[in-house]
């Protein structure tokens, strides 16, 4: 048995987000929210809703994923598979240098095949924790944002879960 986990990056920005949505005409619709705050996060996330991951306001680079995944390789108890995408930061000489070592404690980096986002089940997280988690008065402050991101993440797979096989529907 082995454990897979999805991996994949995404950035919260207090300018807010909007999947799409409609309005009467000349009705003005508004969030308010403070510019120019974001916070970077990288996570995993299994079928089960095992979770795992990392934020920071600087940008999520190669080095940070890195240290993250050699973090994890000291810890799985078990063969674990991480899925990841063709992001260069996914691919970098320092990951692809690492990957010997991590596979002799059991991790092993598989990579999707490009452009296929609907395959990693981490696009979900990312997701619903804009759409569905983060409420609009969340994004009201920079304080607010940030806690509640961290707030949203730290419960996924406890009171925030996803059943991902209703995503897989056509």
């Amino acid at each position: 048995m082995i454990t897979l986990l999805y991996g994949d990056e995404t950035q919260v920005s207090s300018e807010g987000y909007v999947p799409y949505g409609w309005q009467f005409p000349d009705e003005k619709v508004a969030i308010l929210s403070e510019k120019g705050h974001k916070i970077n996060c990288f996570g995993l996330i299994s079928r089960e809703n095992e979770f795992h991951c990392t934020t920071s306001q600087e940008n999520i680079t190669s080095a940070c994923i890195f240290e993250f995944l050699d973090d994890l390789s000291f810890k799985i108890r078990r063969e674990t598979v991480v899925v990841l995408d063709n992001a260069s930061v996914h691919k970098s000489k320092l990951i692809q240098q690492s990957l010997a070592s991590w596979n002799q404690r059991g991790l092993f980096i598989f990579y999707l095949p490009t452009y296929s986002p609907k395959l990693n089940i981490a696009e979900t997280v990312w997701r619903k924790l804009k759409g569905e988690w983060l409420r609009p008065e969340d994004y009201l402050d920079r304080d607010s944002l940030f806690y509640a991101t961290n707030r949203c993440l730290a419960n996924i797979g406890g009171i925030l879960t996803i059943k991902f096989s209703d995503f897989n529907r056509n």
